[in-house]
């Protein structure tokens, strides 16, 4: 078939020219994120059973026989007891996970007995899954998840100081500041995006944002790495036309990546049912701002800051960029 693979079909070059747009740009991701931050307080994060505690029990049945996991969760669901996980583990017998053996973690609502709504979920589930053992009820109380939680900021916080650290290793401060700016706007929308959509922020959650920003990190470090080799081979190109050429030069291979983990979060999505559903569209949208903080948060800070561009090459040759071709 002529024009297969459709990937032919995008262009070869590009000259956009995406520092014009630089300043518009920034203030929608001060706008978006100021949004962001006032939304994490008020009306504030949906706390899953990790971070707000709750209670969960082991659900079993005799060996070969198979736990229906939906129709687990379904049940439990439907008593509004908030964030309710349900996940096959192994055996303790044969330490063995046959499907016969499955976690049950659940919110106790304020106000509540705890035995009583214990004995609540141990019925819907006896009705859902028939003949099945219960053992290993446990509480996990506020404080220890107010503490978990506290872990998982600073786990974000650990992880956002050492990229800084690597990008002020590799190349120069202000390099270190533009990528530690684009992290911290990406992952401050992604806190937006679990507010604005309710979505149960969760030890899954946190995995998410630790993934977006390597995935963020990644992505401006292959930005940066070709700007610093284009500022080598041009200069006396004005700094902004410099910008636009790296970016220009590595658009390609940023939309083709993006596109690709778009793709398979999608199926992931649709196909790995409620408990991954929060994960893949937060992971989603991290790599759509990734590629966006990329562009117009990281590279704008370099044309603030400036660079030292050091001593002219005698083969340096300045160029001008064509009129950009509207996207």
């Amino acid at each position: 078939m002529r024009g297969w693979p459709l990937i032919k079909l995008l262009p070869q070059k590009t000259n956009f020219r995406f520092v014009r747009y630089a300043k518009i740009a920034g203030v929608l991701s001060v706008v978006l994120c100021v949004a962001s931050i006032v939304g994490c307080f008020y009306p504030g994060l949906n706390m899953g059973i990790d971070f707000r505690g709750g209670a969960s029990l082991e659900v079993a049945k005799p060996a070969g026989q198979v736990i229906a996991l939906d129709a687990v969760r379904g049940a439990v669901n439907d008593l509004g007891l908030g964030d309710v996980q349900v996940q096959g583990i192994a055996r303790r017998d044969t330490n063995v996970e046959d499907g016969s053996t499955a976690i049950v973690r659940f919110q106790v609502p304020d106000g509540q007995d705890q035995t009583q709504v214990v004995q609540k979920v141990e019925s819907a589930i006896s009705k859902a899954a028939g003949d099945v053992t219960y053992s290993g009820v446990s509480v996990v109380g506020s404080k220890v998840s107010g503490e978990l939680f506290t872990s998982g900021l600073m786990a974000l916080g650990a992880a956002i100081v050492l990229m800084f650290a690597y990008i002020w290793f590799r190349f120069e401060p202000q390099f270190g500041f533009g990528a530690v700016a684009g992290l911290l706007h990406d992952v401050i929308l992604v806190f937006g995006l679990i507010v604005v959509m309710k979505l149960e922020f969760s030890l899954n959650m946190v995995a998410a944002i630790l993934t977006v920003i390597g995935y963020s990190m990644n992505d401006t470090v292959v930005v940066f790495d070709r700007l610093r080799e284009n500022l080598r081979k041009y200069k006396t190109m004005p700094l902004r036309e410099v910008i636009d050429l790296s970016i220009n030069e590595t658009l390609s291979r940023t939309i083709i990546t993006g596109l690709t983990a778009v793709m398979v979060l999608a199926a992931l999505a649709f196909y790995g049912g409620e408990a991954l559903f929060g994960f893949s569209i937060a992971l989603m949208f991290g790599i759509v701002v990734g590629t966006y903080s990329s562009i117009y948060v990281g590279a704008p800070i370099i044309l603030l800051w400036g660079v030292k561009r050091g001593e002219l090459a005698e083969d340096a040759k300045p160029i001008k960029l064509g009129m950009a071709s509207r996207p």
